[in-house]
């Protein structure tokens, strides 16, 4: 069984030809750049891709936004000063409308029409959507 990990003779007398060939030409370049080389030209990759320098944020700063996310959680969980105020009653000329819902005796309408129609469909009667048959 061959470990595929291990380096062969053969690839091991390769990659110490490369290492000579490295050093050989940066000792070239060397003497050509006088013992500097430019940055450019050793760069591993386009300027495109030089990380920028992250900006930081001082110990104020973030202070400041942890002071203002708790003042949101304050507000939202209904604690400290940051309670919303109370709504100021409107006035009592108008009486404020009933937004939706329905009348005892228009659910005992719905509820005694309901049960005529699955009384009806119980004696064979249509749907009220279905096509008569003719």
């Amino acid at each position: 069984m061959s470990n595929n990990l291990t380096p062969t003779i053969d690839q091991l007398k390769r990659g110490i030809a490369i290492a000579e060939q490295i050093k050989r030409l940066e000792a070239e370049m060397s003497a050509i750049f006088k013992g500097q080389t430019p940055a450019r030209l050793v760069s591993r990759g386009n300027e495109s891709s030089k990380r920028k320098k992250k900006r930081g944020l001082s110990a104020a700063g973030r202070e400041r936004i942890a002071a203002a996310q708790r003042a949101r959680w304050a507000k939202l969980k209904g604690k400290g000063k940051a309670k919303a105020k109370a709504k100021a009653p409107k006035s009592p000329a108008k009486p404020e409308k009933k937004k939706g819902g329905i009348s005892p005796a228009g659910r005992a309408r719905l509820a005694a029409m309901m049960k005529a129609r699955w009384a009806a469909r119980k004696q064979g009667a249509p749907a009220p959507t279905e096509p008569a048959a003719s």
